[in-house]
């Protein structure tokens, strides 16, 4: 597909998140119509109590089902189940994934797309813990546990197993989907150390990879769905890929 043709497919795996969805996809659309870019967002959403997918069906309503497509879920079924859910129904040739609480602003895509067509990657990766000319990376919104918690992570993960990325834990990321379908098709975590898994594995088939400073920013509504359980299933997920790929 030709450059002018690429389309840009945003999977976002939803819980809770009626309050933040309709901002969300409005600055998306905007962001990919200033420009000039072909787009639609894939909206999964896992049975949701505060009527997320109610509010789903309304964008699709005011933006279009060639933009808004939703593809929800019975239940809470995981994080990374959900973007291989997603998957199976994008029709474009490269995909972005994304959070859905503002903690990932949409103006960082075309960044991300600059990068791709510069190097031709295969993923961009956006980064809090590395700056490069203009973009500086960074977090805010977060207590120094937060922190520390996420600084950590990094560090274990790289002594563990060498990512070569500074932020293995991230989940902001463009992949050209040929490329992604390859490295989901090996990945075999389902929660929170998917998005790990998938970097690891894409490094390991030798994917080339580049990174591009974003500024993190805490959820504006609703509540993190980051707790204990999540921190030891992060810790598992390390010592099990170390033993595995």
């Amino acid at each position: 597909m030709a450059a002018s043709q690429n389309k840009y497919s945003v999977i976002l795996p939803t819980y809770n998140e009626r309050q933040n969805l309709p901002i969300l996809v409005n600055m998306l659309s905007h962001t990919f119509q200033d420009n000039k870019l072909d787009w639609e967002i894939i909206v999964v959403d896992d049975a949701s109590p505060d009527g997320t997918l109610e509010r789903a069906k309304e964008l699709q309503k005011a933006y279009g089902e060639d933009h808004i497509v939703l593809k929800p879920r019975a239940g809470k079924l995981g994080l990374g189940t959900a973007y291989v859910h997603g998957l199976k129904y994008v029709t474009g040739n490269f995909v972005i994934i994304m959070d859905a609480d503002f903690s990932h602003h949409p103006k960082f895509i075309p960044k991300f797309i600059e990068i791709q067509k510069k190097t031709g990657c295969d993923i961009v990766t956006g980064t809090r813990y590395r700056s490069t000319g203009e973009l500086a990376g960074g977090v805010h919104g977060w207590d120094i546990k937060r922190k520390m918690t996420s600084v950590g992570a990094n560090i274990i993960s790289d002594v563990v197993l060498a990512p070569g990325v500074s932020d293995i834990t991230g989940s902001f990321r463009l992949y050209k989907k040929r490329r992604l379908v390859e490295v989901v098709d090996r990945v075999q975590s389902l929660g929170f150390t998917f998005q790990m898994e998938l970097m690891v594995r894409a490094k390991a088939m030798k994917m080339h990879v580049e990174e591009c400073p974003i500024t993190f920013v805490d959820r504006v509504y609703g509540e993190s769905k980051l707790g204990g359980e999540e921190i030891v299933e992060y810790l598992r997920g390390v010592l099990w890929l170390w033993w595995t790929v």
